[in-house]
């Protein structure tokens, strides 16, 4: 009997979490508990982390899971490396639902870097009205940049802000180009930097950004050791289905 673990956190997972509900397929639902008020899910959900792969392998050990799909943010590279050893170890299928990465259009001013330790370098110059959309994690990263003026639209307020020129915008997507487009020119942005997160909740405002005829630093995905990849709910619940 089919046991499944969902990594979530992300749309996708929450598109898989109602369909495997709706089979009647038994699963729980695992946010890493980054967000004050996670969504609800259709499913059991626990929350927080495991505690590296060893801990993980437990947990699935633990709880009889015969499957793990690793629907998480395509940036939670440590969790899909967990996720990766842990299965290896409890020789336990694993897949993994993500989604097509963004790929620049006519128009679009990209300059491409490898990591969030890249994009502080590049701001490393004169001060700007800087877009930051890189999530609650990784402001502290950017504390060596004090020079900008950042604008930062988070999940949750945060509890201390280490950028000392910062405005913040509390609001879940998904969003629209006018209303990104209104709030860049509203704030003056002058450069955009955003990580490589694809799907469409988020896209909006690269389509602002285009418009406005805005630069972007594209912050480029980690690279994972090969695994299993599916695009679709419907190729997940195939795969569960035919082990």
């Amino acid at each position: 009997m089919t046991t499944l673990l969902i990594l979530g956190g992300t749309t996708e997972a929450n598109a898989l979490a109602k369909a495997v509900s709706r089979q009647g397929i038994a699963a729980v639902y695992s946010y890493a508990g980054r967000v004050e008020n996670p969504r609800p899910q259709p499913l059991p959900v626990r929350v927080g982390g495991f505690g590296g792969p060893e801990g993980l392998a437990a947990y699935i050990h633990e709880n009889a899971i015969t499957h793990v799909v690793d629907a998480t943010h395509p940036f939670a590279a440590r969790m899909s490396r967990n996720a990766i050893e842990a299965c290896a170890a409890t020789r336990t299928p694993l897949a993994a639902l993500t989604r097509a990465a963004w790929v620049s259009q006519p128009g679009d001013v990209w300059r491409h870097v490898p990591d969030i330790a890249a994009a502080v370098d590049a701001l490393s110059g004169d001060a700007q009205r800087v877009f930051l959309a890189v999530g609650r994690m990784h402001l502290e990263d950017f504390s060596t940049r004090p020079q900008h003026s950042y604008l930062l639209r988070l999940v949750d307020e945060p509890d201390t802000l280490p950028l000392p020129n910062a405005e913040v915008v509390v609001a879940r997507g998904p969003f629209t180009e006018a209303d990104d487009r209104a709030l860049m020119q509203r704030q003056g942005t002058q450069l955009v930097v955003s990580k490589n997160a694809g799907g469409t909740g988020a896209r909006a405002k690269l389509d602002a950004a285009r418009a406005l005829g805005l630069p972007v630093l594209m912050i480029d995905r980690p690279v994972l050791p090969k695994r299993t990849e599916f695009s679709q709910v419907a190729q997940v619940l195939d795969w569960l289905s035919h082990p």
